[in-house]
């Protein structure tokens, strides 16, 4: 299963996983597209506000999975399928508490927890509207991404792949059916949103309940503080899958701070989905990698994930440096189609684009070295380097800089945020301990 050259397991793993939540990137795209031409700059503004909470629940669904994820493929690794499977159904009971949850939470508080992420009086009753559909129909949402991590990690990264890319396709497909014939407006967005997952789950589930790999519903007890052992695994994957979250939300309140407006949040919205894509692809390709490292770590191949983690850190960085180039050429015509007849909007968001991606191309290196540390259970080098590109260095720069640069310094935060971290990343490589110990359990 974990046999071949770093080529062979890269193509297998990481890029399926890389394609399924690209897919996932673009119904939110998509839906953006369709505000955009269909609605109004104050409807993609309302948007905008739940885009950090979906980020928030990807982050969480993400945290659980790639923490029991670590488990399971150690396991496997050592031979424990038992211990494998009590993983599997723990990660399934914490999932199903925090979705009731959010839930309940959610809905109970939806009105102050728009305005928490963002929303301007003028855009507030639009904000809920989207953000009710998106609370209510949570679960889906966590138990899509969470079951593509599990069936990854049983060995099955295609079947993951497809279950994203089926959801995200049924959600295009629905956004123009309620936006356009049935004419819901920002409610149809929403729900087209909310609906998606729903068909990655129903393609996901047989794989457990009619016992396709080593993964299934067993009366097995879960060992004494397995809940614990998976979020202190699984907490550098929150927080690299809560960056996304975090330095949107974080720059709503910088643009609105600045005096940038409704204007700033439109166009951090077509900024932030461009942000999607490229971390979208980092983040699929490091995560697919994620249990070919826990299953090499916990076989003791211990060269072979170092051989592994070297070719892929040469590819994501000619995909940063490429992804660049392409922005260079081709950002307009991309800005161009969510407000086609808003030339003010797209002139601001084009300078502003050019900037804020100068430094993007480390990304992809910061966030491989996190799932790398993460998967072999290095946390006190996947941690630091997690929090310093999303919870440290983002806030400080955006707080720092504009008093001494003026507000246009805030477009270039996220970048020197990425450059700092990979200097902390290359430390910590080049510091004692860098080789990953064998994973026993």
């Amino acid at each position: 299963m974990y046999e071949g050259k770093p080529s062979k397991l890269f193509a297998r793993y990481a890029v399926p996983q890389m394609v399924g939540l690209l897919f996932n990137s673009v119904y939110l795209i998509v839906d953006g597209v369709f505000i955009g031409n269909r609605l109004s700059r104050a409807a993609m503004a309302a948007a905008a506000v739940s885009v950090p909470f979906i980020e928030i629940l990807i982050a969480l669904a993400m945290a659980v999975a790639s923490g029991a994820g670590i488990l399971i493929s150690s396991r496997l690794g050592n031979r424990d399928s038992t211990g494998a499977r009590q993983a599997f159904k723990l990660a399934i009971r914490v999932l199903a508490i925090l979705g009731a949850g959010i839930v309940v939470l959610g809905n109970l508080f939806i009105s102050p927890l728009a305005r928490l992420l963002g929303a301007t009086p003028q855009i507030q009753d639009e904000a809920v509207t989207y953000l009710w559909y998106i609370v209510t129909f949570s679960p889906f949402q966590l138990f899509s991404f969470l079951l593509g991590g599990l069936v990854r990690n049983d060995g099955r990264p295609k079947l993951a792949m497809f279950a994203l890319a089926f959801g995200s396709v049924s959600n295009i497909v629905l956004d123009w059916a309620f936006m356009y014939p049935m004419n819901m407006g920002i409610a149809g967005a929403a729900l087209a949103t909310a609906l998606g997952p729903i068909f990655s789950v129903l393609i996901l589930l047989p794989h457990f309940l009619l016992k396709k790999g080593e993964l299934y519903f067993t009366k097995d007890k879960v060992r004494p503080g397995e809940a614990r052992r998976v979020f202190a695994l699984g907490f550098p994957a929150f927080i690299m899958e809560f960056t996304i979250g975090i330095i949107t939300f974080l720059y709503n309140f910088a643009i609105v701070r600045n005096g940038y407006g409704e204007l700033g949040l439109a166009a951090y919205l077509i900024i932030g989905y461009l942000m999607l894509i490229l971390l979208t692809v980092f983040l699929g390709l490091a995560e697919g990698l994620q249990p070919v490292f826990s299953y090499l770590a916990g076989a003791g191949q211990e060269l072979r994930g170092r051989a592994l983690r070297r070719f892929s850190t040469g590819t994501l960085l000619g995909i940063g440096v490429l992804a660049y180039g392409l922005i260079l050429l081709g950002a307009k015509g991309f800005i161009t189609m969510f407000a086609p007849g808003d030339a003010e909007l797209v002139a601001f968001t084009h300078g502003r684009t050019l900037v804020y991606f100068s430094g993007f191309f480390l990304a992809g290196f910061n966030i491989l070295m996190i799932s790398y540390w993460q998967s072999v259970q290095q946390a006190r080098s996947a941690l630091p380097v997690s929090l310093l590109r999303s919870v440290v260095l983002p806030p400080v720069l955006l707080l720092a800089l504009p008093p001494f640069f003026g507000p246009e310094a805030i477009w270039l935060c996220h970048s020197l945020s990425e450059v700092l971290t990979a200097g902390a990343a290359l430390l910590l490589l080049r510091g004692p301990g860098r080789l990953p110990r064998r994973v026993t359990d």
